[in-house]
């Protein structure tokens, strides 16, 4: 769905499944360094927006997914992985509880398979699921205690952006959430990504739950530890006016042997141009290496020995 925030001044829209929201408004560098200090907003209305309501449904997702959700208090973001009986992650929602509902959104066109495989697993529980996309709005701000998430009646866009802004466009937001590290689902991951690859052990899977599906190969490899593959930091070589596109190989140089994808990229304003890939774990963490015929420096975002994230968050 078209946000109608295309429609403020500069707006120019982003490519691919982030055609619906701008990529920038005129400046995308500014507006990072807006975003930095502490200003403005990221129009996210793109996303999928789920709605699981009913007396049940803490107790029941929190038997389903990575999080612990018994006895969440409203108010209080999480994030929460459903993983595959083998581990590998299936799907990931960010969401809020308000006392009622728990409303959660996902990336752009995820939202219907999210809710399909909710609603098969519903059996006798007292759960309701329905995607909401088209009434609720997703947006994501900088507060003075971090950053955070808000959900707005679609309806409403406008209005919220009049009181939130400046506006900043899709490019910033993604050349911040590069830097820190946090892969995007479906972008930065494929379908064998386990959380401990990806960082996703802490703030996504809460080591101190009970059974759900994939629990095993979590909790194996953190207690083992050296997951097969590692997400990092990729420095590209900031001579070349390009990026990179998604699942672009990642070679050694001199070798066409792969030993990972590029997923996520873009150009930071202190950084140059920067992406996250995902290496092989034996892969030395100091080997430059090559995409798309540039040569890539790392830094390390996923200890390769525990799995742990090891950059500091926003």
């Amino acid at each position: 769905m078209t946000s109608p925030l295309l429609g403020l001044p500069g707006a120019v829209a982003g490519d691919g499944i982030d055609a619906p929201v701008a990529a920038h408004y005129g400046s995308f560098n500014g507006e990072q360094r807006a975003l930095v200090t502490g200003g403005g907003f990221v129009d996210l209305s793109h996303r999928d927006v789920v709605r699981i309501e009913g007396p049940d449904r803490l107790t029941w997702l929190h038997s389903l997914t990575t999080q612990y959700f018994e006895g969440l208090a409203p108010g209080t973001w999480v994030q929460a992985l459903v993983l595959s009986p083998q581990g590998h992650v299936e799907h990931e929602l960010t969401g809020v509880d308000d006392g009622i509902a728990f409303v959660a959104h996902t990336e752009p066109g995820a939202g219907q398979g999210l809710a399909d495989f909710l609603d098969r697993m519903r059996f006798m529980m007292r759960v309701e699921v329905s995607v909401v996309t088209d009434d609720v709005a997703v947006a994501w701000r900088v507060t003075g205690d971090g950053a955070t998430y808000d959900l707005v009646p679609r309806t409403r866009l406008e209005e919220y952006a009049a009181a939130a802004g400046p506006a900043a466009g899709l490019w910033a937001y993604e050349a911040l959430r590069i830097e820190r590290g946090e892969p995007r689902f479906g972008v930065d991951t494929d379908h064998r990504t386990i959380p401990n690859e990806v960082g996703w052990i802490g703030p996504a899977v809460h080591l101190e739950k009970g059974c759900y599906r994939g629990q095993e190969t979590v909790a194996r490899v953190h207690t083992l530890g050296r997951p097969p593959r590692r997400l990092t930091l990729l420095h590209l070589d900031g001579s070349e006016n390009r990026l990179p596109s998604p699942g672009s190989p990642v070679t050694l140089p001199g070798s066409e042997k792969q030993v990972g994808f590029v997923g996520s990229s873009a150009r930071h304003h202190e950084l140059g141009p920067i992406a996250l890939g995902l290496l092989k774990r034996n892969i030395p963490v100091d080997a430059v290496l090559e995409v798309d015929g540039m040569p890539v420096s790392q830094e390390v975002v996923v200890d390769p020995e525990v799995g742990l994230h090891v950059r500091p968050q926003l």
